[in-house]
C-alpha cells in the first residue's frame, strides 16, 4: 500500500483544481480517476462561461490544461476507480479502496461529481452535444432563435426554461403531470411568457435527428395522442445523482445523496473534505466545481499542518 498526504477521488474540475493546490503545497498527492480526466464537462460542445476566455474553449482543452498544471506541481493521476474509504487501523489516517490498488492517505477529497439523470431513450446519448443537452447556462446561447424543448417540471427544470427564453424563439416545456412541482413564482414567470409553450401530461418517446437533434416524439399519458415536435434543442432537466458510491455509510449525506459540507468543505469524519457537485448546496458549474476545490485543498492543508 502506498501512502500519501492527500488522496483526491476524482479528475473533474474540482479534483483538478484541488490537486493543484494539494501539489503546489508540497503534499504528496495522487487523484484516482476511473475514466478520462474532466468529469461531466465533457458532455458539452464548448464552455463559453468560464472566467479568462471570453471566446470560450473546448473543454478538452480546458481540461487538458488543468490536467499539465497539476503535473507541473507534483501531483500524480492514477487511473484507478475508488470503491471505500475505510479507516487505518484506529488512527488519524484513511485507507481509499481502488479496484487496482490500496491508498493509504492521510486526508482525503471526495471529488467524484454527479451524473444528469437521462430519459434513456435511443439517440440521447449519440445526440449530446448536438442538440441534446443538461445545462442550459452551458449550452443555451447555441440556439439562439432556435425552436427547444426542455424537460422537466421542478425548480431547475422552471429555471433553464425562463433562462433560455432569452435565447430560444420558443420554448417547449414537457411535462408528465399536469402541474408543475416547481416554486410558485417561476411558474408565474414562464406562464407569462408568450414563447413559451406548455406541454402537460406529456412524455418524450423518441429523439430523432441524423447528425443533430431535428425533432421529438411526443406521448399524452392520458389521451395517448402522439405529436412530433420539430426542435433543435433539448434540454433535460430531471434531477442528478451524486457519485457517492465511495463514501456511502461514512459520511453524512443529505436525502437526495450529496455530500453534507461545512463551510471549510469538511465532511463529519476528520481529514475528509468533499468538492464539487457531489457536495450538498453547489451549483453546477465548472466555476464553482474549481472554487469548492480550491477551498477544499486548502482546508486538507491547515488540518495536515497540525497533523501529529
Amino acid at each position: 500500500m502506498t501512502k500519501h498526504d492527500v488522496v483526491i477521488i476524482g479528475a473533474g474540475p474540482a479534483g483538478l483544481a484541488a490537486a493543484i493546490y494539494t501539489g503546489r503545497a508540497r503534499l504528496n498527492t495522487v487523484v484516482l480517476e476511473k475514466g478520462l480526466p474532466g468529469g461531466q464537462i465533457l458532455i458539452t460542445d464548448w464552455v463559453e462561461n468560464y472566467p479568462g476566455f471570453p471566446d470560450g474553449i473546448a473543454p478538452f482543452d480546458l481540461i487538458e490544461s488543468f490536467r499539465k498544471q497539476v503535473l507541473k506541481f507534483g501531483a500524480v493521476l492514477a487511473s484507478d476507480a475508488a470503491k471505500s474509504i475505510r479507516p487505518d487501523g484506529g488512527g488519524p489516517d484513511w485507507i481509499v479502496q481502488t479496484v487496482k490498488a490500496e491508498y493509504g492517505a492521510r486526508a482525503v477529497i471526495v471529488a467524484t461529481g454527479a451524473q444528469y439523470r437521462r430519459l434513456g431513450l435511443p439517440n440521447e446519448g449519440r445526440l449530446i452535444g448536438r442538440g441534446v443537452s443538461y445545462c442550459a447556462t452551458c449550452d443555451g446561447a447555441f440556439f439562439r432563435d432556435r425552436e427547444i424543448a426542455v424537460v422537466g417540471g421542478g425548480d431547475t427544470a422552471l429555471m433553464e426554461a425562463h433562462y433560455l427564453t432569452n435565447f430560444a424563439s420558443t420554448v417547449h416545456i414537457i411535462h408528465r403531470r399536469d402541474r408543475f412541482r416547481g416554486t410558485k413564482i417561476l411558474q408565474e414567470r414562464l406562464f407569462d411568457c408568450p414563447k413559451v409553450k406548455i406541454h402537460w401530461d406529456t412524455v418524450v418517446e423518441e429523439i430523432g435527428g441524423a447528425e443533430n437533434l431535428e425533432s421529438i416524439a411526443l406521448r399524452n399519458v392520458k389521451t395517448q395522442e402522439r405529436i412530433t415536435l420539430p426542435v433543435e434543442g433539448l434540454f433535460v432537466s430531471i434531477g442528478m445523482n451524486p457519485t457517492n458510491e465511495a463514501v456511502k455509510g461514512l459520511v453524512e449525506t443529505n436525502d437526495w445523496g450529496e455530500i453534507v459540507v461545512d463551510t471549510r468543505m469538511a465532511t463529519n469524519r476528520p481529514g475528509i473534505y468533499a468538492a464539487g457537485d457531489v457536495v450538498c448546496s453547489t451549483p453546477h458549474q465548472v466555476a464553482t466545481a474549481v472554487g469548492t476545490g480550491v477551498h477544499a485543498a486548502m482546508s486538507a492543508g491547515q488540518y495536515l499542518s497540525g497533523y501529529k
